[in-house]
């Protein structure tokens, strides 16, 4: 077949449209280069392949992080979302999160329609096979047409289509996911690049008709009676909500899955990629934790329009069947009819560590990696990625420093400096404790941490980013109200402290003592106050966080100042770490691979050793004063 070559010349490629991709590619075309986004299949466009829902722990922080840097996802969840819930409202404000239930088709639809809409985005369905560079730099792309798209840089969003095989008992086949082509010749061009690959494993929840479902013995859970909105900019969620419900495993279907294993692809030896271990399938939750008589399975509506329910939790890759068999035991589900089997897949990452903090990949110039090509398993983990890598796309263009978020920063900083410090040998998943200053990165201050950025590259307008200032000048405001208003005892005053439980007040107080009263909330003295029509309720949620956990936030924020130093000693890219004096050879090894940015990413990676950190920062000061000359090493060579 003749080659075929594209006329145009784009400046950012995106290969793959799932959450990762749409981020990456409006990131790029809002920030006014000419974008290309190519995906085996435009009807799949931002598809969940698993649970149908957008947040939860430290996924939800995420979410607010890609709004707040002037990302779509938020936006979309809040016009197609069917149920909204604040997860861990008992709990303190470092682990609350918001969650949505999605309607999948219209969440599909809606991000669809934003990226056909967008200027300087082209859309073309079309499988990529190989990238194409010259000199280690990337020119484009070849199509499974035979058709060559050039590009200055370029995105690789491609999810588990990389010579993707799908589980299902002992049969398989290749699959980017149920329905699609995989992407088999991506993988092998990757290598001759000279990238290395890995081998990983997910799975997916098996879907049962809605009328199969008894839900009177079900527990319901029904969203929040007053939703939050994902997105700063969203107003308020003004429609109704659907429940979704939960039940149970008993040992009748824990028998059933032990009697099975053997057809079990995962302990048949027939799946060599590591699956999720935060993430287990039911055979994993039955074999490795054989004390619990029971399991959690989430009965959840996969959207308004269809008649499909997603069985979050019982994950599996055991025959249809069996899996069948087994969800029969369980109380609501004895007459389930399964519309979709679970299964298992397997599909090659790029293992992190060959990529830099912008996303780009230290090997070949121009190619930035997003997503679950980099080990990650998730809709949002994917779409903060995907952000990042548009945004430093688009400057790299502009021959602008990347954006860095850092770990005291973001929860996405904390994500890539996971990623490309320590690697990851399993699918990576955020959480709240991976976070070291989490009670300071919380969901509610996103915009305030974030939105500077998203305005300096040029995603968030001037007067998105005056309402992020604006709120937090409000903050000050109310924070300084508060520590010098003082309240004087009154009948009113310990009627209301009787009602919450709290002792009487019998001398003046400020309102910021009172409100450090566990039983008491700042909208409780505002109100008595009377100054409840003044502040806005996201306002009042950041000042009595501030105020309740002041003691801590201070600490937090000490820390942070000694973090902030150690990453501003900046480590020279020339640096030949095999000369640097009192190094052993392994740690000089393993500095070589990661080429860290700063001392701090330094102290970070594991099996480097506090004494290595000072050694390091004694050759740093011989440089500084010219004590100390070193040799650019050859780091384009293979290792």
């Amino acid at each position: 077949m003749v080659t075929t070559v594209s006329d145009e010349t784009y400046d950012v490629i995106v290969v793959g449209a799932g959450h990762a991709g749409c981020e990456a590619a409006l990131a790029a075309a809002r920030l006014g280069c000419r974008t290309l986004l190519l995906t085996i299949n435009l009807d799949t466009i931002a598809k969940m392949s698993c649970n149908p829902a957008i947040g939860g722990l430290a996924k939800g922080h995420a979410v607010r992080e890609i709004d707040a840097l002037g990302g779509e996802m938020a936006k979309a969840i809040d016009r197609t979302g069917i149920q909204f819930k604040m997860l861990n409202t008992g709990k303190g404000p470092a682990v609350r999160a918001p969650r949505a239930q999605a309607d999948m088709a219209a969440y599909s639809a809606e991000m669809a329609r934003v990226l056909q809409a967008q200027p300087n985005l082209d859309l073309k369905q079309a499988s990529v096979e190989e990238m194409l560079a010259e000199n280690d730099k990337v020119v484009g792309v070849l199509t499974h047409m035979d058709v060559v798209y050039r590009g200055r840089t370029i995105i690789l969003t491609t999810g588990t289509f990389l010579r993707g095989l799908i589980h299902i008992g002992l049969r398989s086949y290749g699959a980017g996911r149920a329905g699609e082509f995989p992407a088999d010749r991506l993988s092998d061009s990757l290598r001759q690049l000279g990238l290395e690959l890995g081998r990983l494993k997910t799975g997916t929840c098996p879907r049962v008709h809605r009328r199969s479902v008894d839900f009177s013995v079900l527990k319901e859970q029904p969203g929040d009676e007053h939703p939050q909105p994902f997105s700063f900019s969203t107003e308020r969620i003004d429609r109704d909500q659907v429940s979704c419900y939960v039940g149970f495993t008993n040992e009748s279907t824990h028998e059933i899955i032990r009697r099975n294993l053997d057809r079990s692809p995962l302990y048949s030896g027939k799946i060599v990629g590591i699956g999720p271990r935060y993430c287990p399938s039911i055979e994993d939750k039955v074999v490795k934790f054989a004390d619990k008589s029971s399991h959690l399975t989430f009965v959840e509506p996969e959207g308004l329009t269809t008649e499909e329910m997603y069985l979050n939790g019982l994950a599996t890759s055991l025959p249809e069947d069996i899996q069948l068999a087994f969800l029969r035991t369980i109380p609501g589900l004895e007459r389930a009819e399964i519309m979709r089997p679970g299964y298992g897949i397997e599909y090659d990452f790029v293992p992190p560590t060959q990529v830099k903090p912008s996303l780009e990949t230290k090997r070949i110039d121009g190619l930035f990696l997003a997503g679950q090509i980099n080990g990650t398993s998730g809709y949002e983990e994917a779409a903060g990625q995907g952000i990042v890598a548009g945004i430093n796309a688009a400057l790299k263009l502009r021959g602008e420093e990347p954006l860095t978020l850092t770990r005291a920063e973001a929860y996405i900083g904390v994500m890539i400096d996971d990623l490309v410090t320590k690697g990851t040998n399993e699918p990576y998943r955020l959480f709240t404790s991976r976070a070291e200053h989490r009670l300071l990165l919380r969901h509610d201050n996103a915009d305030i941490r974030l939105a500077k950025y998203g305005h300096r590259v040029g995603l968030v307008s001037g007067s998105e980013f005056d309402r992020v200032r604006k709120k937090q000048e409000s903050v000050e405001v109310e924070l300084e109200w508060a520590r010098t208003t003082k309240v004087v005892p009154s009948e009113g005053l310990n009627r209301l402290l009787a009602e919450r439980g709290s002792a009487p007040l019998t001398s003046p107080a400020r309102v910021a003592q009172l409100v450090k009263r566990p039983e008491l909330t700042l909208g409780d003295l505002v109100d008595f106050c009377g100054r409840q029509d003044a502040v806005h309720e996201s306002v009042l949620e950041q000042v009595e966080i501030e105020l309740k956990y002041e003691g801590y936030i201070a600490r937090e924020a000490r820390q942070i100042e000694l973090f902030r130093r150690m990453e501003s000693r900046l480590i020279p890219d020339t640096i030949d770490y095999s000369k640097v004096h009192g190094l052993s050879r392994e740690s000089a090894e393993k500095l070589d691979k990661i080429r860290p940015r700063s001392l701090g990413q330094t102290s970070r990676i594991p099996g480097v050793r506090s004494a290595d950190v000072t050694v390091l920062m004694i050759h740093l000061e011989g440089l500084r004063s010219g004590s100390v000359r070193h040799k650019a090493p050859d780091i384009g060579a293979p290792r």
